[in-house]
C-alpha cells in the first residue's frame, strides 16, 4: 500500500544560509499515529507546515494522497487538517459558528449534523452556543481540533497539540486522538512528551536540526526499552575480551577495566549466570557489577547528542 503523504528530498533553506530541513525522507502511513520528537528548532513544525502548503520548500517533493502539495495543491490541501501550536480563535464568536465557518473555507456546503457530531465526540457540544472567550484553554484546544476536522481531512497534524496542559488534561486529548484514529483519520503528532509517544503513537520518528533520525515502529521501540546492560568491573584490566566468551558479545570498555554484557529481560534466560562462571574460567577477576535499563527517553537523548 502507498504511504498517504510522502516527502522526497525535502529542503527548506533561508536567504541567511540557515537550513531549516536538509533533504528529508517520510512516509506516512494511512491511518496511523506519528509522533515526530526532537528539540526545540529541531525542524519540527517547518516540516508540518511545509507539508501542509504553508511554508514553500526550497526543492524536494510531497505528496498528500498522490497529490502533489505545489502542483496540485488545492486537493492537496483538502486532504489535510492542521492544529497549529497557538491558540488563534476568534473570542467573541461562538463554538458552532468558529468550526462551521472553517468548514465553509475549504468550499464544503453547510452541514450542521456533521459540525455537531464532531463536537459531540470531542466533548464540546454542550458549548455549542458558548464564545469562545468562555472557554478553558483545554477546551479551547478542542475548538481547534474540531476547526481542522470541519472539512473532513483524511489527515490531521496536531503541532504540540497538550503544550502547556496539565496531565489529566493531556490524558483526555490522548483519547481524543485514539478516536479520532479510530474513525479513519491519519495523525501525525508533534510532541516534547516522550510519554506521550509511548501512549498513542504507532510509529515514533525523531527529527534534529532538520535532518530525520529514526523512524521506528513503537513496538520495536518498546522491546529496545526491554535491553537492559550488565557492567562487569574488573579487578585488573585487559587489552581485549578472550575468545571463549565471544557468545557474549560482550563490549570492552576503552580503559579495559570493564566489560558490558547486553541481555532481554524479557527472556527466559538471561545468560549472567553462566556468564559469570565463564568469566571466572577465562582468568578474569571481577570487582563489581551495575546494571542499567534502557528507556525511550534514553533512545531519543542519545539520538540528538550524536548530531549536536
Amino acid at each position: 500500500m502507498s504511504p498517504i503523504v510522502s516527502v522526497r528530498t525535502l529542503r527548506k533553506a533561508y536567504a541567511g544560509g540557515f537550513e531549516a530541513l536538509k533533504s528529508v525522507d517520510l512516509d506516512i502511513r494511512k491511518g496511523e499515529i506519528l509522533a515526530l520528537l526532537g528539540p526545540n528548532g529541531a525542524g519540527k513544525t517547518t516540516l508540518i507546515s511545509t507539508i501542509c502548503g504553508i511554508t514553500v520548500p526550497t526543492s524536494g517533493t510531497v505528496t498528500v494522497g498522490g497529490h502533489d502539495i505545489q502542483t496540485d495543491y488545492r486537493a492537496a490541501r483538502r486532504m489535510i487538517g492542521l492544529v497549529p501550536q497557538e491558540i488563534t480563535l476568534e473570542s467573541f464568536e461562538t463554538v458552532f459558528n468558529t468550526v462551521s465557518f472553517s468548514r465553509g473555507l475549504f468550499g464544503k456546503p453547510r452541514n450542521s449534523a456533521l459540525v455537531e457530531d464532531i463536537l459531540r465526540k470531542l466533548s464540546l457540544h454542550d458549548k455549542k452556543d458558548n464564545k469562545i472567550m468562555t472557554l478553558s484553554g483545554g477546551m479551547k484546544r478542542r475548538v481547534l481540533i474540531a476547526k481542522a476536522l470541519a472539512h473532513e481531512p483524511e489527515v490531521l497534524f496536531l503541532d504540540e497539540p497538550t503544550a502547556g496542559v496539565d496531565v489529566e488534561l493531556r490524558k483526555d486529548m490522548w483519547q481524543v486522538v485514539a478516536d479520532l484514529k479510530a474513525s479513519g483519520v491519519t495523525i501525525i503528532l508533534t510532541t516534547h512528551y516522550i510519554e506521550e509517544a509511548e501512549a498513542i503513537a504507532d510509529r515514533v520518528g525523531v527529527i534534529n536540526k532538520g535532518e530525520i533520525l529514526l523512524v521506528q515502529d513503537k513496538a520495536e521501540l518498546m522491546a529496545q526499552m526491554g535491553q537492559k546492560q550488565l557492567r562487569i568491573d574488573l579487578a585488573q584490566a585487559t587489552d581485549r575480551v578472550p575468545d571463549a566468551l565471544a557468545p557474549y558479545e560482550l563490549t570492552r570498555h576503552p580503559d579495559g577495566m570493564s566489560l558490558v554484557y547486553t541481555y532481554d529481560t524479557k527472556g527466559e534466560r538471561t545468560g549472567i549466570t553462566t556468564l559469570l562462571n565463564d568469566l571466572q574460567k577465562a582468568g578474569l577477576q571481577m570487582k563489581d557489577l551495575q546494571t542499567q535499563q534502557s528507556s525511550l527517553e534514553d533512545i531519543f537523548v542519545g539520538l540528538v547528542k550524536e548530531t549536536t
